[in-house]
């Protein structure tokens, strides 16, 4: 966990607000939260909850029906008020993103080459034979074998983990201070998943480099995050660290995503679900999102929307009712 520094992130109520032909849809709301050097900082929520549009919003990436607002500071710098060349420069230079799907994000008929040296290019002052021996060495750098033969091979010749690796091996061609990344590991096997969270690990420690880890795999976070915030409904719900938040989750939807995940040791627990859906962006409930699917659900809830309250100095949470949940079965330590 990183010592006391400068924040590298501060984000502070990002709102995101998408215009489609059924209405507008409030995507994001309110979103803040800071980012160390160093620092990982998982966010996690069901399909739906935000976690990609909220990655999307930080770099202004949203399509031109999207009407983004709030404050995205980058190392002190306001990015809302950068011009576009700026932006250019710290896209893929300074913050780089791994997207969810490198068979989608990768160009299938350009080789692997190309498409490193494109980042190369544009964010380094390295001659041709420079920018080719950089892009062998960042292969090397995420463990593909043999990559002064791979560089010239297309991205259909990869399997999906050394398509992901590649796909983290273009991120890193800019030397990125933060890595932004969207579901890295959803759709590979176990053991490749493992490599990956192994390689951003070493990496962040290698760099001293920032990551935003999206997932929807609490086992994910509990390994390799350092802070969690919890994502429902385009709102965070709740941020403390991974280790407080399995031990003390202190939002209902968090109690929920954590019971239903299989739990080490014991006498065998049925895994519990959350009932019902998340709500439709495009009407919300007055109150409380979460508020249709809570066994602690009162009056207040249905008419008021719940601020974050701060717990103590590293854990927030937006719920009436934090301080009367009962943990249940299986989930913490107290």
């Amino acid at each position: 966990m990183p010592g006391k520094t400068s924040p590298l992130l501060e984000v502070n109520q990002l709102n995101t607000l998408i215009h489609t032909s059924r209405g507008s849809l409030r995507a994001i709301q309110e979103v803040s939260f800071n980012l160390l050097p160093g620092e990982i900082l998982g966010l996690v929520g069901e399909s739906g909850s935000g976690k990609s549009v909220t990655l999307r919003s930080l770099l202004r990436l949203m399509p031109t029906s999207a009407e983004v607002s709030g404050s995205v500071k980058w190392q002190g710098r306001e990015i809302s008020t950068m011009k576009a060349a700026e932006l250019r420069n710290i896209r893929g230079g300074e913050i780089a993103m791994i997207f969810q799907e490198p068979m989608i994000a990768l160009n299938p008929v350009l080789t692997v080459w190309r498409q490193i040296e494109e980042s190369l290019r544009a964010h380094t002052d390295l001659k041709r034979r420079q920018r080719r021996q950089r892009a062998i060495a960042l292969l090397t750098q995420v463990g593909i074998p043999a990559p002064e033969l791979r560089l010239d091979d297309y991205p259909h010749q990869f399997s999906g983990g050394m398509r992901q690796r590649v796909m983290i091996a273009i991120a890193l061609a800019g030397n990125p201070r933060l890595l932004l990344a969207d579901e890295p590991t959803t759709a590979l096997d176990v053991t490749i998943q493992e490599q990956i969270l192994n390689l951003l690990f070493n990496l962040r420690d290698q760099l001293d480099m920032g990551i935003i880890f999206v997932t929807h795999d609490l086992g994910v976070v509990a390994q390799l995050c350092d802070r969690v915030a919890v994502m429902y409904a385009g709102r965070i719900v709740e941020t403390a660290p991974v280790e407080e938040i399995f031990r003390q989750p202190r939002h209902p939807y968090t109690q929920g995503l954590i019971a239903s995940v299989p739990q080490n040791g014991g006498e065998r627990q049925p895994l519990l679900s959350i009932e019902g859906t998340p709500p439709s962006l495009l009407d919300l409930p007055a109150g409380c999102s979460f508020s249709p699917r809570c066994r602690y659900k009162t009056d207040v809830c249905l008419r008021q929307l719940p601020a974050s309250e701060v717990i103590n100095p590293h854990h927030q949470v937006a719920c009436h009712h934090h301080a009367n949940l009962r943990l249940p079965e299986g989930v913490g330590n107290e």
